[in-house]
């Protein structure tokens, strides 16, 4: 029997990825979408959030060198497809169970997660402590926030950019 996610079958973290063509690429993100629908409708949750960010997690993960790089997410739902690329598409159908997979972004679940995202409006200055850290120790990594449409609308991504108006390298 054929595969319907041939791709995504080989993909063990995002490593794997990095050296895909753009034609794979989109592919991938085509069985990364399919990949979650099926877990969401076994499991619920929010799908629309992971769907409007699969072409997005593709595309850092493939860009970016996580979990070296930080990738913050600003709401935990969008998620599913970055859990599906990191090593835990093997419990995506676990996702919101007890015992299961987190439904947000949880350190103790995997080195890819180094914030725990919940609901929306965190992630900005959330990255922006990671990247004042990182400058403190020196180190050399790039800080990427995936904020939310809610963001705007809390209206705290206004205050954040107005507050940390100071450009900080690689964030």
């Amino acid at each position: 029997m054929t595969s319907a996610t041939p791709l995504l079958d080989g993909v063990k973290d995002p490593a794997t990825i990095r050296d895909f063509s753009l034609e794979e690429l989109r592919q991938l993100a085509d069985e990364v979408r399919r990949e979650t629908v099926d877990a969401v409708s076994v499991t619920g949750g929010h799908l629309g959030a992971s769907l409007g960010v699969v072409e997005l997690t593709v595309a850092l993960h493939h860009v970016f060198e996580t979990p070296r790089d930080r990738l913050i997410w600003d709401v935990g739902h969008q998620s599913y497809p970055h859990k599906i690329l990191t090593g835990r598409r093997d419990r995506i159908r676990t996702l919101r169970q007890g015992g299961g997979l987190s439904g947000f972004t949880k350190r103790v679940e995997s080195e890819y997660d180094p914030f725990g995202a919940a609901h929306s409006s965190t992630s900005i200055s959330s990255a922006l402590g990671f990247a004042v850290a990182r400058d403190l120790k020196s180190e050399s990594r790039n800080v990427i926030a995936v904020i939310g449409t809610a963001i705007v609308l809390a209206l705290n991504i206004f205050l954040i950019l107005d507050t940390f108006g100071v450009p900080i390298p690689g964030f």
